[in-house]
């Protein structure tokens, strides 16, 4: 049974990142977000303008990511890419890390990276790690070079080449100790998940499914 003291729908970034995606279908994940009082819409810079819109002057925000979802792009395609978001609405951006600079130990260039987007857009940054894809020496070098250049969150996953784990979330919070926000993303299917990845020490969990959870949450609550 689903925690009844946990409002699932306020963790949820409701996200819309399939490239096929089309301006109606923005439309109507605006129009859920709204609906279910989810966090944030989290959709491609093509389409923050349009989101933006959508959204102006309503609860939810505006999330959208950078360098998705490999982090291989330059830093100044990054910076210029997360600075337009900004400029066209997006106030959450969740920034893909250069894991090849990180496997070669090369730090301070992803302090510079992720520094110089944090200050020159003045917007909340989601540092994502792909912790699928790392050592937990690893993971704890990255979070730690992203909190030290201003990250506001630490992001497990892009969903694209793993998903978040309690024990990736559990980790990241001791690392972190409350500094940051921690957000667990990718493979999110049952709200028996998400509420373990919430205990976890999850504060936002991106996923697709948000309407899903929701409704199983209020099923759950029902047969009670």
């Amino acid at each position: 049974m689903a925690n009844s003291d946990i409002d699932i729908a306020v963790y949820i970034d409701h996200a819309l990142l399939n490239p096929t995606a089309t301006p109606p279908e923005i439309d109507q994940c605006c129009e859920q977000a709204e609906r279910f009082g989810f966090a944030t819409v989290c959709v491609y810079p093509s389409a923050v303008r349009h989101a933006s819109q959508l959204l102006h002057g309503k609860k939810t925000k505006i999330c959208t990511v950078i360098g998705f979802p490999t982090g291989a792009t330059t830093s100044a395609v990054k910076l210029y890419e997360a600075q337009e978001a900004a400029e066209n609405g997006a106030t959450e951006l969740d920034v893909m890390i250069n894991l090849g600079w990180l496997k070669m130990g090369r730090s301070e260039a992803i302090y510079q990276e992720i520094s110089s987007i944090c200050e020159e857009t003045g917007q909340k940054v989601k540092a994502i790690l792909e912790t699928s894809l790392l050592t937990e020496t690893e993971t704890r070098l990255a979070a730690q070079i992203c909190m030290d250049a201003g990250a506001t969150y630490l992001k497990t996953n892009t969903g694209w080449f793993g998903g978040a784990t309690v024990e990736d979330v559990r980790y990241l919070k001791q690392i972190s100790k409350g500094q940051v926000g921690i957000k667990a993303s990718g493979g999110i299917r049952t709200i028996e998940q998400a509420i373990a990845l919430i205990e976890a020490g999850a504060t936002r969990l991106g996923t697709s499914r948000g309407i899903e959870l929701v409704r199983q949450q209020e099923q759950g609550l029902n047969a009670t």
